[in-house]
């Protein structure tokens, strides 16, 4: 078999015909691989709102054909994935039996290391270097909400049950619930920017609208009218009042949970979770019937879930400084997490996110 090139394009650069068969390819593979932050379209989505040479994407040939496609954003000496820490999930999206060395691409790049957080188990090629791994909640409807609640029910879940009184209770005080699906109404919109602002400052973390590029971002996929990928607006009002609102990624059959915000007096309402069971009903009309919840280790993730898939954090590179630092700083938190000192055994852990994190939102 003939050896693998790598060519490293911009996403701005890819020509339709690259694009196509970037889409072909991701449609070829397991339902995991439908996210939308898989597709030439995100890459492309962050490339413009960054509006600089950072993203790039590796494009592998074998006999002047591209086999497979990644999309990174590098960093100085490292890489992270594009549009990070927007970013749900990484993976290779490649032609099936195509093997590469990760650190191939790392170096076609001009890096030295390439960081990843949320690396699909199912992209093979990566997972010897995920240094730990966790999952990622789903919701499969299957054929129908209903027969979908039934199973949550013989599972012992009680949660969409809880919200069906707490919907009652919300009309009987509030006013009738009503649910939109693609709202285009720009005030919800940035309603949903204020409530996630004020969420994070009330939970001591970054604010990831403040670089300009992830407000770009964030209102170029809500604008977007492409039909297989892009923004949904999702919204709940009691009476007239908004109550919840959800920002959404579109892929061709799966709805990505991304950017979610709540009224904070409705709180005891749940309108958040109401909005995620309306979604659901809503599914079962559409071409969608799977939604994605995103890692995280969310009680409502766990309960709304009937599926999951495993992804995984750690490091490619190649030989340099760059990688013995990273190495270092893996060492050091593996063995603290290995320690029975309760939440010190974390802190290594929560640096190196929030680190990246910011190393993310500052890249542009």
């Amino acid at each position: 078999m003939s050896a693998l090139q790598i060519e490293v394009v911009r996403p701005q650069d890819l020509t339709p015909a690259r694009l196509e068969r970037w889409a072909q390819l991701q449609a070829q593979q397991d339902i995991v691989f439908d996210s939308p932050f898989l597709s030439p379209h995100w890459a492309r989505a962050v490339d413009r709102a960054q509006g600089r040479d950072g993203v790039r994407v590796a494009v592998l040939r074998r006999e002047g054909a591209d086999v497979g496609f990644m999309a990174l954003q590098g960093a100085g000496v490292t890489a992270l994935p594009a549009g990070a820490p927007m970013c749900d999930y990484q993976g290779l999206v490649a032609e099936a039996g195509v093997t590469v060395a990760p650190r191939e691409i790392v170096a076609a790049l001009g890096v030295q290391r390439f960081d990843f957080c949320h690396m699909l188990e199912a992209s093979a090629p990566f997972a010897p270097f995920a240094r730990g791994h966790m999952a990622s909640h789903v919701v499969d409807i299957g054929g129908s909400y209903e027969a979908y609640a039934a199973e949550r029910r013989a599972a012992g879940v009680g949660l969409l049950k809880d919200c069906d009184k707490k919907r009652r209770k919300a009309e009987r005080e509030l006013g009738p619930v009503r649910f939109t699906a693609f709202s285009r109404a720009a005030a919800d919109f940035d309603q949903l920017i204020a409530w996630k602002r004020a969420q994070l400052r009330a939970t001591h973390q970054s604010d990831i609208f403040a670089p300009g590029w992830t407000q770009r971002l964030v209102r170029d996929l809500f604008a977007s009218r492409d039909p297989e990928f892009g923004g949904a607006l999702f919204t709940l009002h009691f009476g007239e009042r908004l109550a919840a609102v959800h920002l959404h990624l579109r892929g061709r059959r799966t709805i990505h949970g991304w950017l979610i915000a709540h009224d904070p007096e409705a709180e005891r309402y749940s309108p958040g979770l109401l909005l995620f069971q309306d979604i659901l009903r809503w599914m079962e009309t559409t071409p969608y019937h799977r939604l994605d919840l995103g890692p995280g280790d969310y009680r409502f993730k766990r309960e709304l879930a009937n599926t999951e898939v495993s992804v995984g954090h750690g490091f490619v590179g190649v030989f340099s400084p760059a990688t013995l630092v990273r190495r270092a700083a893996y060492g050091l938190r593996q063995a603290a997490e290995s320690l029975p000192l309760g939440d010190l055994s974390q802190l290594p852990g929560k640096a190196m996110r929030r680190m990246d994190r910011l190393r993310g939102l500052r890249s542009a």
